[in-house]
């Protein structure tokens, strides 16, 4: 038996399998993507398994596409040798609000719930459901399990998530809820493995294309820099972080719509914005231009800053932990945050910070930092599955 543990986007569906052994979640056996599933795309899927990588063109028609690519998924995991039987898949549901504190398993009261909360992240959760949607119909029987980014910090305290509006609009549900929580989970439970000091105060860094901090004590979110949506907070790949809302009142009293206030917000700003090259800061890294560093010097002093203000909250600090594409691979990146984080007692060893790569959990501080630094790489796919094998087996 096993879970299969799925992140459905607009254009992929990431993929990966873990097989379970009474019970339990072991190590995944298989991994992959399927990708260029928009309009007009080429699609593909990609896959690793017992250590080959393969590559097969995907041949679907203009309708009902992503249902198409789940029917080349089952043929795959039928086909392969030793699979297991699907117990259930797990989804990555970005958005769980105030309803949902932990996963659930999907009815179809459940999902006419979830539905109604696209609005609060409208580029993330269409995309997440309708991967619900698809799998209930190729996998018939198989129970569907939402794993929510907010739930892991529904333990925020009401002074954190509480916007400065009027109880009428709170009731609406406009607050601050937190996002990448399935990333969180994972780091903070692989912390608590490897290292004491992290029941104490500890700041974590999920820094890629979406980007936020959490801070944690004894283990619980209590306060996170994304809020009401994935755009507030540090500076992203194509997302602007957090703006003064009077930006937004000067440019609808210019014309500006809806539909482009979006697209500039999500998809137009951050380090493409900036930069004017690209959302990836490995080719700004590689870039010698002005707008290149400018965008790099931005997005980082983003981080020192609202690390600043998440220490405050926890009144110090005593682990801090890096994951996500940039965090767990850009040496550079996290060399210039310890330095500007020396005052804290910070104090990154350089021989181990350059051999962090993002391929296993590393510890990066000095024996005599007063700050343990970790690299974890996250898995939030392993995050699901745990989640969904304690509700099926419950």
């Amino acid at each position: 038996m096993a879970i299969l543990s799925v992140n459905a986007g607009s254009s992929t569906l990431k993929f990966s399998l873990y097989p379970l052994v009474n019970g339990d979640v072991q190590p995944q056996m298989l991994n992959g993507v399927i990708e260029g599933l928009e309009p007009g795309g080429a699609p593909e899927m990609r896959w690793t398994f017992q250590d080959q990588h393969q590559v097969r063109a995907l041949s679907l028609g203009t309708d009902h596409v992503f249902a198409q690519a789940l029917l080349s998924l089952r043929d795959l995991l039928a086909g392969l040798p030793g699979v297991p039987i699907i117990d259930a898949v797990a989804h990555r549901v970005v958005h769980g609000a105030a309803l949902y504190r932990a996963s659930e398993i999907v009815s179809d009261e459940v999902l006419a719930q979830l539905t109604r909360l696209n609005s609060l992240a409208p580029l993330h959760q269409p995309h997440n459901l309708e991967g619900v949607r698809a799998f209930r119909q190729a996998f018939e029987g198989v129970p569907q399990v939402a794993c929510f980014d907010t739930a892991f910090h529904a333990t925020l305290p009401e002074v954190d998530y509480r916007f400065a509006l009027p109880e009428s609009l709170y009731e609406q549900g406009l607050r601050r809820y937190g996002f990448h929580g399935l990333s969180y989970q994972y780091v903070m439970g692989t912390l608590h493995e490897y290292s004491k000091r992290s029941q104490g105060r500890v700041l974590m860094a999920h820094l890629g294309n979406g980007a936020s901090l959490s801070a944690a004590r004894e283990g619980k979110s209590c306060a996170t820099t994304m809020g009401f949506s994935a755009l507030d907070g540090l500076m992203m790949g194509t997302r602007t972080g957090a703006l003064d809302a009077g930006v937004l009142l000067y440019l609808l009293e210019q014309g500006w719509d809806h539909a482009k206030l979006q697209k500039l917000l999500y998809k137009q700003s951050g380090l493409l914005g900036v930069s004017g090259i690209s959302a990836d800061m490995r080719r700004l890294r590689s870039d010698a231009s002005a707008s290149a560093k400018l965008a790099i010097d931005m997005f980082t002093y983003r981080v020192v800053r609202e690390s600043g203000a998440l220490i405050a909250c926890m009144q110090g600090l005593d682990v801090m932990a890096f994951s996500g594409g940039i965090g767990e691979h850009d040496v550079a990146l996290r060399t210039e945050l310890g330095q500007r984080m020396a005052w804290l007692g910070v104090d990154i060893d350089s021989s181990l910070n350059a051999k962090a790569t993002g391929d296993q959990v590393m510890a990066i501080h000095t024996p005599g930092s007063r700050v343990e630094v970790w690299v974890v790489p996250t898995d939030e796919g392993v995050v699901a599955a745990r989640e969904a094998a304690r509700l099926i087996k419950r």
